[in-house]
């Protein structure tokens, strides 16, 4: 057997080959491959990344690599940062990079990284979520932005970059259902809407909290009154 590759089973009894290997005493599975040389190139491969500072997450290529892309940003994380993640993060100073794809990159502050270390990001329709004891939650809530949010209205990203989600780029303007901020003869108010067969506005308030208890107020109403 090659150097770095070893045989498993499937339920079924049909032999594959796994690679692996020691990188300053951190065992590193590499992956599952069908073939014995597929193998040893991903064990080859893998110690180039480590000892090789000039191959950069940049330089990855489907088309010249054998080992995958969230497989390459954690060795190459773990070479230069010396911290191995099992997730697709880059270290920084104070935040770091999560690499959906080679194209998607997202930032998030150092704070969030025992958890995004230990949850995979997934995108699905435009939205990011984690999977968190087998329910699927919208990376938003964690800044308290609720799922009937809207961008632009409800929060804003104050930098621009939709992909920064660093906590300082987050602004939230509507934080209560049915209550939005508008401008009226140059000053904020809250305005107050409940949905009866059609918006109906409740009221506009000097401030939010105002605005959604006014909002559970009228909807209390309307529950008494079937």
């Amino acid at each position: 057997m090659k150097p770095g590759v070893y045989t498993a089973s499937k339920k079924d009894g049909s032999k594959y080959y796994r690679s692996s290997l020691t990188y300053k005493g951190k065992h590193i599975s590499l992956g599952s491959f069908l073939d014995e040389e597929k193998a040893n190139q991903a064990y080859l491969e893998a110690h180039r990344i480590l000892a090789d500072e000039r191959y950069d997450i940049e330089s990855f290529h489907p088309d010249h690599t054998v080992l995958d892309f969230k497989k390459w940003v954690i060795l190459i994380n773990y070479r230069d940062n010396h911290l191995y993640i099992k997730t697709p993060i880059y270290m920084k100073k104070k935040y770091f990079l999560y690499y959906l794809t080679p194209e998607l990159i997202y930032i998030f502050d150092v704070d969030d990284l025992f958890y995004y270390s230990t949850h995979s990001i997934i995108k699905r329709g435009g939205h990011l979520f984690v999977s968190d004891y087998g329910m699927q939650y919208n990376i938003l809530a964690r800044y308290g932005i609720k799922n009937f949010a809207v961008p632009g209205k409800d929060y804003y990203f104050v930098n621009g970059d939709t992909h920064d989600f660093r906590y300082e780029n987050i602004q939230i303007i509507n934080r209560f259902h049915g209550v939005t901020r508008k401008e009226y003869n140059g000053r904020y108010l809250y305005e107050t809407k409940i949905h009866v067969n059609g918006d109906l506005l409740v009221g506009r308030y000097r401030d939010d909290i105002t605005a959604a208890i006014a909002y559970n107020k009228a909807a209390e109403v309307l529950l008494k009154k079937g």
